[in-house]
């Protein structure tokens, strides 16, 4: 069985959020909402996980991900889509 996995692109912007500590709010596929920290990228299981802070630490799949907004006000990007 093949793993899906997201763009190398799309992984750079999860990457840049990371570094820069952004303030995220993850739209994902199953319609939920998170909103935290980015704090980093976690490989388990054959599964690229971020790591993100939102009071609790949250560990979201990325190929979970439709769409990546960025509430840090000056950030190098503002939205990204899966």
């Amino acid at each position: 069985m093949e793993r899906e996995m997201i763009s190398c692109e799309l992984h750079d912007f999860v990457e840049v959020a990371c570094m820069y500590g952004y303030q995220l709010k993850l739209i994902l596929k199953s319609g939920e909402t998170v909103e935290g920290k980015a704090i980093d990228i976690l490989s388990a299981d054959q599964r690229e996980l971020l790591i993100i802070d939102s009071g609790e630490k949250q560990h979201i799949d990325l190929t979970s991900l439709t769409r990546m907004q960025v509430l840090t006000p000056n950030a190098k990007f503002s939205e990204v889509v899966f």
